[in-house]
């Protein structure tokens, strides 16, 4: 990355320090924003984008009796991982600014400090990241990108990476819109199958009358429209992943017709009697509840058990926490630049919404919000009142009533991101108003990862 496109921001409570690295960088730089409160870094860097963050180790008050500096390092890594973070520390603190590298900061300045020396730390973590970056691309050529460090989608990756590189059949389950799809996807580019064909189909939309001719092919002459020989997905998928979307909704005259192709490994095409081999790897998914498919009056359970080798359930939107900022900052440039508009940031209060909106339609319904946004905002600045929430998505008032949880860790939370929202992150007036210290505000803000 060229050091002229970078965003900085610097942490310090000494103003002067503040004003001396202003003056500094900002000829050289895209953007340098300047914090003197350490209580505001979370909302800095949930409403823009930074490339480095410059933090002090040293403020006012210390957190558990450790270093304020290496807790707010320990925040902005878990945080914003991708954010480069450069530790200031005076000759007295050498032994915390290795720990803090150890923490995963990517340097350390002396106070005072050498200004050449500044800009050739900023310069070289820019040139190692950009490497990285283009890397990063050109795997991404041939694999699918999944956005997503919250608990619940770790445990995902950690079993996407476990049945990816075998041939066990794979049944995703998860509410729509959660990106089963995107699942489905990154099973086949992690497999072995890489590089052969991948075949999708949603055999729910799919009539009686198609279902056979789809998925197993035809013979010219089977019916009155078959002028030629055609291929079904099977076939078409021979030696790579056969993806069928919405199983849950075939009736069971076609789970009957399904099970026994994929316990034969061969199909036969309509208007013929010589059965043709797939070597196939098969991914189903549904967005019906998983007690339904145990009922076998709907669904066959011998079926069931042949597409089912292993499943992995998506999580819906509203149980990934600070998922939905990545997810927000990824949508909001991918439509920056369909639209040619510029770089946005967000403020507080537009993260505090979309954190308090449940999303019944999951990354889909978050991907379309952001996207009107995008296009209807005249500024550079995204705001609460830019995010409209589409009434077909929006529970009734009343169902909010009885579906709201009465969980104590809910109430909890809530509590405080309503606090926070009101004194605009300041912990400290936040804390003040809960009834709690500063330090154990913090320890709560860590417990729901806010």
């Amino acid at each position: 990355m060229i050091i002229k496109n970078a965003s900085i921001l610097v942490i310090d409570d000494d103003a002067d320090v503040l004003t001396a690295l202003r003056l500094l960088l900002k000829p050289l730089v895209k953007e340098v924003v300047t914090e003197k409160n350490p209580s505001n870094i979370l909302s800095q860097i949930d409403r823009a984008h930074y490339d480095i963050i410059i933090l002090d180790m040293n403020f006012n008050g210390l957190v558990n009796t450790g270093n304020e500096g290496i807790f707010w390092l320990n925040k902005i890594r878990k945080l914003k991982p991708e954010t480069a973070v450069i530790l200031m520390t005076a000759y007295a603190d050498i032994d915390l600014a290795i720990r803090g590298l150890k923490e995963g900061a990517s340097d350390f300045l002396m106070k005072p400090w050498k200004n050449q020396k500044i800009i050739e730390t900023i310069t070289t973590i820019l040139h190692n990241k950009t490497s990285k970056s283009t890397k990063k691309q050109a795997l991404s050529k041939n694999s699918t990108t999944i956005i997503g460090e919250s608990t619940v989608m770790n445990d995902v990756f950690m079993k996407l990476k476990k049945v990816a590189p075998t041939d066990a059949n794979v049944l995703v389950l998860g509410e729509n819109g959660t990106g089963k799809d995107l699942i489905a996807r990154a099973l086949h580019d992690n497999s072995n199958r890489q590089h052969k064909p991948f075949v999708k189909v949603d055999v729910g939309a799919l009539t009686a009358s198609l279902f056979e001719s789809e998925l197993f092919g035809y013979k010219k002459g089977a019916f009155t429209d078959a002028r030629e020989d055609r291929k079904g997905r099977f076939e078409a998928a021979h030696g790579g992943t056969l993806f069928l979307d919405e199983i849950g909704n075939i009736s069971l005259a076609q789970q009957a017709r399904l099970l026994t192709v994929i316990q034969n490994r061969q199909v036969t095409p309509l208007g013929s009697n010589e059965a043709i081999p797939v070597d196939i790897r098969l991914i189903c998914a549904t967005n019906i509840d998983p007690n339904a498919l145990a009922d076998e009056k709907k669904f066959r359970k011998d079926l069931i058990y042949r597409i089912n080798t292993v499943d992995i359930i998506v999580p819906p939107l509203r149980d990934r926490g600070t998922d939905i900022t990545e997810l927000s900052h990824h949508f909001v440039s991918l439509y920056a630049e369909k639209y040619n508009k510029s770089t946005f940031s967000f403020d507080a209060g537009f993260i505090s919404k979309l954190k308090k909106h449940d999303f019944p339609g999951n990354v889909r319904e978050l991907q379309y919000v952001l996207e009107r946004a995008v296009i209807m905002t005249d500024g550079n600045i995204l705001h609460a009142d830019d995010l409209v929430f589409s009434a077909i998505e929006r529970p009734s008032s009343s169902s909010n009533l009885t579906t709201k949880s009465l969980n104590l860790d809910d109430l909890e939370k809530n509590a405080i991101l309503t606090v926070l929202e009101k004194h605009k992150g300041n912990v400290s007036k936040s804390a003040k108003e809960l009834g709690i210290t500063r330090a154990a505000l913090y320890r709560r803000l860590e417990k729901y990862e806010l």
